[in-house]
């Protein structure tokens, strides 16, 4: 079975050596196994409630996607794409949005912390804070929901907001689902092993300290940030102890095993702190050469940078469209064509609850599915020109009369004058594939009301 894992990628600031080292390459490794299914996003949307500076969210975006690149992401492999590009994310965040209960939201560790912080400042308790910040799980659970992962890598803090999204999908099931499980329940995959890198003062590497080192700025410019690593005042020949070194910790992050025991061990002979602040340099200026240089090419073709992600958005949509699609059928967002059609004059209606869902595709043809009554999907259109062509050959099988069927392999076609307007999907067997066929013929058999 192939587990499909969801990463969102925080698109403020500048990426440096600890989500090199904590997300970016450990992400990265992950994507290249063959049973995993990898969907990497750029959380745009989640970036307008911490920044509201548009040249800041504009520069950070196209930073972060070249950062992937340079990194080593596949596009081939992986879907990559910025979460604004994809039109049915903030469509299912309010269908969600409509089933979360208030009081779950109210619990959201980000809101009740600024609640705090407002108390304990004598302020109003909501002072500041917008609504993109109190249902920011919603459209993390949408994130997460629409693509139906199976995992998603998170730091403890923020397990929460994986499991408000399993609250969040199972209530829509609950109410909606009639048997069928919409959405699956994800889970937090937690990495133990993440590094987690001290910065230039020793406190935990982050922008909110002002105390690191860019993952790609120049080799002077790293030199010198390095330069300022805090260590202390033993002197060349004195032993240093490397267990309680912030500089060894970096060493250790991008290092093999032999560099860093031959590392250890000079230390503990004396080496000077200048000479293992060189060392340091040189080990990661020999890693990062490439992707720095394949980084700054990036940045200087933005329309290449633009065309991947947009093409990685049609690739994520192929999957998000036609799943939209079912939940609107779900709740009753449902074309008046259906409803005119199942309630023509009341003389022929399609059986066992089967139902046709229309869609459009990116390149603007029309299609549609034929569900069964518990969701399975029987048959998949082809490509019409126009939702008028599309929703004739659905009335047409609802008529009733004879099927042309036609079996090919695990799989089987449906045929009308002439032309193949509908493919079923591929089966385990043909033995399955008899079974579906008999269940279509059952599905389109009209019944007199």
């Amino acid at each position: 079975m192939t587990t499909r894992i969801l990463t969102g990628i925080t698109t403020t600031g500048t990426p440096h050596l600890g989500n090199y080292a904590g997300a970016i390459r450990p992400a990265i490794v992950a994507s290249r196994q063959s049973d995993f299914d990898s969907f990497y996003f750029l959380a745009d949307y989640h970036a307008l409630i911490k920044c509201d500076d548009p040249l800041r969210i504009q520069r950070s975006r196209l930073e972060i996607a070249a950062t992937w690149l340079a990194a080593g992401l596949d596009v081939d492999r992986v879907t990559f794409y910025r979460q604004s590009d994809i039109p049915e994310i903030p469509e299912l965040t309010w269908l969600l949005t409509c089933v979360a209960a208030k009081g779950l939201l109210n619990r959201a560790h980000a809101y009740k912390a600024s609640v705090d912080k407002n108390v304990e400042g004598g302020e109003d308790p909501d002072a500041g804070i917008t609504m993109g910040l109190y249902s920011y799980p919603v459209l993390m659970a949408a994130d997460i929901l629409m693509f139906n992962a199976h995992q998603v890598p998170v730091g403890r803090d923020q397990i929460q907001h994986v499991e408000m999204a399993r609250d969040i999908g199972q209530r829509f099931n609950h109410l909606f689902g009639n048997g069928k499980e919409f959405f699956v329940m994800p889970e937090a995959l937690i990495e133990e092993s993440v590094a987690t890198l001290p910065g230039l003062d020793g406190r935990k590497m982050s922008k909110s300290y002002d105390n690191t080192i860019p993952l790609f700025s120049s080799a002077k410019e790293m030199k010198n940030a390095i330069s300022r690593i805090v260590t202390d005042s033993r002197a060349p020949g004195e032993a240093k102890d490397p267990d309680n070194s912030h500089l060894f910790t970096l060493y250790e992050a991008f290092s093999t095993p032999e560099q860093c025991a031959g590392f250890r061990s000079d230390l503990l002979q004396g080496l000077g702190w200048g000479e293992a602040k060189n060392r340091l340099f040189t080990l990661l200026d020999a890693q990062l050469s490439e992707a720095r240089e394949n980084y700054l090419g990036l940045i200087e073709r933005p329309a290449d940078l633009e065309d991947i992600l947009l093409a990685g958005a049609q690739k994520a949509r192929r999957v998000a469209t036609p799943f939209l699609e079912e939940l609107r059928e779900a709740v009753g967002l449902r074309s008046f064509r259906t409803v005119v059609q199942n309630a023509d004059t009341g003389k022929k209606k399609t059986a066992k609850g089967a139902r046709f869902v229309s869609f459009r595709e990116d390149d603007g043809s029309f299609r549609f599915r034929l569900l069964a009554a518990d969701g399975e999907q029987l048959l998949l259109s082809r490509n019409f020109a126009d939702g008028k062509a599309a929703g004739l050959v659905s009335k047409q099988l609802q008529q009733g009369g004879e099927l042309d069927l036609r079996s090919e392999n695990d799989r089987f076609t449906l045929w009308l004058d002439g032309e193949c307007v509908a493919d079923s999907p591929v089966f385990a067997d043909a033995a399955a594939r008899d079974n579906a066929i008999q269940t279509l013929k059952l599905a389109l058999a009209p019944q007199q009301d």
